[in-house]
Formats: structure tokens, sequence, C-alpha cells
């Protein structure tokens, strides 16, 4: 399987709402589209980014992709081992 954002194959992938679901939830509108990445990734989004921001500006993979932390982050977890558990860290 692969990872929708960092495009490393992976042994397994986790789903991460678009639109963060404490946003539809309490509306109890439907969740939205959804996409499949690695732990890596989906740790590192929302270390970087409130659901506010990802609700709002970063509702797709292409506007995460082009987001300057996640590229920085991305070309780096591509370099990295798929088999080893990678630690995100909180930029601002």
């Amino acid at each position: 399987m692969q990872c929708e954002l960092c495009e490393r194959e992976m042994e397994c992938l986790t789903v991460h709402h678009l639109v963060p679901r404490q946003n539809t939830k309490r509306k109890k509108t439907d969740p939205g589209p959804t996409v499949n990445i690695c732990s890596a990734c989906h740790r590192q989004i929302h270390a970087f980014f409130d659901n506010k921001l990802l609700a709002k500006e970063l509702n797709s993979i292409e506007k995460l992709r082009n987001e300057p932390q996640m590229q920085k982050f991305l070309s780096w977890v591509r370099k990295q081992d798929p088999s080893r558990r990678i630690t995100v860290h909180r930029q601002r």
C-alpha cells in the first residue's frame, strides 16, 4: 500500500479525514473525504496544524503537499526506512 502523501510503500496506512471530524461530528454532517496515509505523515500533520486550519485551508491532499512545512517534512521522510517508526516534532 502506498501513502497518498509521501508516496512510500507501507505495510499499513491510517485514514486521515481531510476535514477534521471535530468540525463535522457536532453538526452531524457527512465527515467528507478521507485519504490513506502512513502514521508518520498523519502524526506530522496534526503536530504542525490545528483542526481549524486543516478544515479551512489544508483540506485536500494537494494543499497539504504544497504547504511549505509539509514539503520539507515530505522530502525528508521519503528517504526514511518505511519499517522504522518516525518521531514527529512540533514546529511553528
